[in-house]
């Protein structure tokens, strides 16, 4: 889905990742540069801001800028980063969050911090920080896991020490990375939500939130970073530090739509995945199509196993154009209507007095399925069923994914039979709980599935009055 309608939609309609993060080592001083190339592969992670920190043995250089990362550098703001070591971030901007770039960079401690993940509940962190008298007024999770750090760096702490020291504070979701004159440190936390990978340069090491950056920049793959793991990286090779005994639960959306289909993840390849969710879900129902048609792009592969399943063609029937990203010019109520015609195109020809069967990787609210619907069905189709390759999305998230309040989750509220008659389609199939963890290859034991059945691995402590049970089944 990170894919599909790239943001343009109603934002609300869509989840979306809040970040992705990388840091690089490099002999070259050529870092920043290692950091721009990954960041442009991480595009699909945050498409609102990007930044980057570099450091030398002595100091630290920032540039950051809004939009995609194409619009947020030039090539004389690389030439003014220079260093053997350097992070970065795009961001993606949840609903209601303030304006902010990351790395977020503390001058006057001399270090930066990029941070992909949530942390839902910040009330420790706080009451640490003004138990020392420090303004934190105005400083979302992010700021304030940088302003413990900070702490730490003033009392005399190195950077791996002042992280040491702080991570009891941090209760949440986070994959981090953080630079300082001389050394890079990466740290998980305990439950390795939000995924995190470690990589080979030529002359140096590279972590980053995919797998799929490290192709981009000509690293190998080592390993993942381990849930609860802080590696430090400097201009000799990198150590380890278990700070906490970790239990991977990965955030399996991950999996569904969030990564790219290149990456790998848990030893997985996503794009091999998303196939036998759609395989395992045309095992699952009936499918009767005259053709089988994939909603662009993070559906494709679930699409593919779907036609491979039942033997029914598969046909790119929606046309994405590529050209159209986020834009910071909102547009007017009575144009919002258009977005969905902006971003994607139907082919008549594939739709034209068919039974059309389209995949999409989960509805959110249900207005942007809606649509697609009409879209269809104004093409010319005689029959539209729509089939989503995970399961019904019933809970809020709290770990780092965009989603929105429970009361306005489509199907928490009604049951699918109701969501199916709102979005006007003939027919409407979900992949089962269990279709979905069989297509990962992997134990339920590895993934946070909160989503979809409310059980949160990190405690979300006063966040849990957002939850409600029971939802409609």
């Amino acid at each position: 889905m990170q894919d599909s309608f790239g943001g343009l939609l109603e934002p609300s309609d869509r989840l979306g990742e809040k970040c992705g993060v990388i840091a690089a080592a490099s002999a070259s001083g050529e870092a920043a540069r290692i950091v721009y190339y990954g960041l442009w592969a991480l595009q699909h992670r945050g498409q609102e801001s990007s930044g980057i920190t570099a450091s030398d043995s002595r100091s630290l250089y920032h540039h950051s800028g809004i939009g995609l990362v194409s619009q947020a550098y030039r090539e004389d703001d690389l030439a003014k980063l220079p260093g053997t070591l350097a992070i970065g971030h795009n961001r993606y901007s949840t609903s209601g969050e303030k304006d902010l770039t990351q790395p977020i960079l503390r001058s006057k401690a001399g270090f930066a911090l990029a941070h992909n993940g949530n942390l839902p509940s910040v009330a420790a962190l706080q009451a640490f920080l003004v138990d020392r008298g420090i303004n934190i007024r105005g400083h979302n999770d992010s700021e304030l896991m940088a302003d413990s750090i900070e702490y730490y760096l003033s009392e005399g702490h190195d950077l791996a020490s002042a992280v040491r020291a702080s991570y009891p504070l941090f209760t949440g979701a986070f994959s981090c990375v953080a630079v300082a004159p001389g050394q890079i440190v990466a740290f998980r936390d305990p439950m390795g939500i939000r995924p995190l990978a470690l990589g080979k340069l030529s002359d140096g090491f590279v972590v980053a939130s995919e797998s799929c950056a490290f192709d981009t920049i000509g690293a190998g793959f080592l390993r993942e970073v381990a849930p609860g793991e802080m590696i430090m990286i400097n201009k000799d090779g990198y150590d380890s530090d278990q700070l906490v005994e970790g239990q991977q639960r990965l955030d399996i959306f991950e999996l569904v739509y969030f990564a790219r289909p290149d990456s790998l993840i848990l030893g997985k390849r996503v794009n091999e995945v998303r196939r036998r969710m759609g395989i395992n879900l045309a095992r699952e129902v009936k499918v009767k199509a005259d053709v089988i048609i994939p909603v662009p792009d993070s559906a494709i592969p679930a699409a593919l196993g779907i036609a491979a399943e039942t033997g029914i063609p598969f046909d790119h029937g929606l046309i994405k154009n590529r050209y159209i990203h986020r834009t910071f010019i909102r547009p007017a109520q009575s144009q919002r209507e258009r977005d969905l015609q902006m971003k994607l195109n139907p082919l008549p020809e594939a739709i034209m007095g068919r039974s059309v069967a389209v995949v999409d990787d989960s509805i959110v609210r249900g207005t942007t399925t809606k649509k697609l619907v009409q879209m269809l069905y104004g093409a010319g189709a005689r029959e539209v069923h729509v089939l989503i390759s995970s399961p019904p999305v019933r809970y809020p998230d709290f770990y780092g994914i965009d989603t929105p309040k429970q009361s306005e989750l489509i199907a928490a509220n009604h049951t699918i039979e109701e969501v199916c008659q709102i979005i006007g389609a003939d027919s409407l199939n979900f992949l089962s709980y269990d279709g979905m963890i069989n297509a990962t290859g992997l134990p339920v034991t590895k993934f946070s599935t909160a989503c979809f059945n409310g059980e949160y691995p990190i405690d979300i402590l006063e966040r849990t009055k957002e939850v409600r049970r029971p939802v409609a089944v």
